[in-house]
């Protein structure tokens, strides 16, 4: 059975940068499509960005485009979010996404909005400060 935990999250004023983590075990890493969302208290949840298995194909919301870059490291089993520019809007619960069945990145926003992925982590809270 996959397992996501993430780590990273904090606290952190505007402008400021956090990266996240998150380590995959009982599965095949470089088979899976990575992806990030987040859900901020008394919202949906929104997609973040996603990552092909081979790394060759990024997708990202458009808020946060040019201010955070996902990555993943396959030898290690882990998928990151560098997020430098934050702001108190960023602020919300992150949560890692894996699934093996997609054909491109984009389609994780549409598994993140039903809830039909292989794998998601705990989450880890983000709090920016103004």
């Amino acid at each position: 059975q996959v397992q996501l935990v993430e780590s990273g999250g904090g606290l952190v004023q505007a402008g400021g940068s956090l990266t996240l983590s998150c380590a995959m075990s009982g599965g095949t890493f470089r088979s899976y499509i990575m992806g990030w969302f987040r859900q901020a208290p008394g919202k949906e949840r929104e997609f973040v960005a996603a990552i092909s298995p081979l790394s060759l194909y990024t997708s990202y919301e458009d808020s946060v485009k040019g201010r955070f870059t996902i990555s993943r490291d396959n030898a290690k089993n882990t998928a990151y979010l560098q997020m430098n520019s934050l702001k108190p809007e960023d602020t919300a619960v992150y949560y890692c996404v894996a699934d093996s069945h997609l054909s491109t990145v984009q389609a994780i926003t549409f598994a993140i909005k039903y809830n039909d992925l292989d794998a998601r982590g705990q989450g880890t809270l983000v709090t920016v400060s103004s």
